[in-house]
């Protein structure tokens, strides 16, 4: 709306002028303010809304549609393979053949694609994706999406590793037999036991590296625990040494035990790696009410171990912890409850000194 000129103002004078010109400490104060609330994330800056129809129903459909995604190599394959691909490229006869290997890894990069395109209309703050909860309200991150999924795609000790080792495996043949197998569909009872299994070691070879030694964690888990606060992309980002421990390790012995066709690792591992994503988020995700209520694990569960170093060393499960006593719920954390202030920026852990 427009207003008439003020003439006193303008026949004020020229000291006066400058007197109201200048910025009291208030303004600076008030500047500075306007300044944190503008370079809060959407996670942050949106935390006082409260949660409408419209948001909930945007998680629902969220969860609906991202989890079959993930999963939807195997899901359309395990019954059209034989009339996309030549018997020859998937006959075990003569031996391996990289099909179900290639197959398994398309598997794990397409999950990633719809993770991180949910990731990225989260972090824009978009309305589809529903309200925004950050795990630790009193502190933010601010990063450039596209910087931060080049780093967490190009981390080698994650997929490169990872990816090495079931190449080596595959056509090697030291996978069991039955991993050659496209017959039949994914057995879904074989993956829930791959899941328990995986994640039952790790929780064991994880305790392990922060106990045995400080030297021993130094060498593996504690480049990871820089992000006390983490976010998606810090997944893989550690070291060598802790993705062979935690993870490579696991998965030899998983696959040793447990024997099931390629459609059914083939679930399992994309479940497996891109819920590791999951876990990392800095915000809620829209199905944790209903897996911290089924002891599945959730990005607050993950968190508190970020935080708190000794407790909640599961990942995909909180079976674990609850049974060793080293589960501690989120709600009990009290830097995951809002202090009532203005939140400040996360800075990265100080690494333990090397004597």
């Amino acid at each position: 709306m427009c207003r008439a000129p003020d003439f006193t103002t303008q026949q004020a004078k020229p000291t006066e002028a400058v007197a109201k010109a200048a910025p009291t400490p208030s303004d600076d104060a008030a500047a500075s303010a306007r300044k944190t609330v503008e370079a809060l994330p959407p996670s942050h800056s949106d935390a006082t809304r409260r949660t409408t129809l419209w948001d909930s129903t945007m998680g629902l459909t969220a969860t609906l549609i991202l989890w079959p995604l993930i999963l939807s190599v195997p899901l359309v394959l395990q019954h059209t393979y034989r009339d996309v691909f030549d018997e020859a490229w998937y006959d075990y006869s003569q031996g391996p053949k990289p099909l179900g290997l290639c197959l398994g890894l398309l598997a794990v990069a397409v999950g990633q694609v719809f993770v991180l395109c949910y990731q990225y209309l989260r972090w824009t703050g978009s309305k589809y994706t529903g309200r925004l909860v950050p795990v630790q309200p009193n502190e933010y991150r601010v990063y450039d999406y596209a910087e931060a999924a080049q780093e967490h795609l190009s981390q080698p000790e994650g997929f490169a590793l990872i990816g090495g080792y079931l190449t080596l495996t595959w056509m090697l043949h030291l996978m069991p037999s039955s991993y050659y197998s496209f017959e039949g569909g994914v057995e879904w009872g074989k993956v829930a036991a791959c899941l328990l299994l995986q994640d039952l070691l790790q929780y064991g070879m994880h305790r392990a590296e922060h106990k045995v030694s400080k030297a021993f964690y130094r060498a593996s888990h504690e480049p990871h625990h820089d992000f006390t606060n983490p976010r998606l992309f810090d997944a893989f980002n550690g070291s060598f040494a802790d993705t062979f421990f935690m993870i490579v390790l696991p998965l030899f012995t998983t696959k040793s035990i447990v024997h099931c066709n390629v459609w059914s690792y083939m679930a399992f591992g994309t479940l497996y790696a891109n819920w590791l994503c999951l876990i990392h988020s800095e915000t809620h995700h829209p199905w944790d009410w209903l897996f911290q209520a089924a002891g599945l694990g959730t990005a607050a569960d993950h968190h508190v171990h970020h935080k708190l170093f000794s407790y909640n060393y599961g990942h995909l499960f909180s079976y674990w912890d609850r049974v060793c006593g080293t589960y501690r719920h989120p709600k009990n954390v009290r830097q995951f409850r809002s202090n009532n202030k203005a939140p400040t920026r996360w800075k990265p852990h100080a690494r333990t000194k090397v004597e």
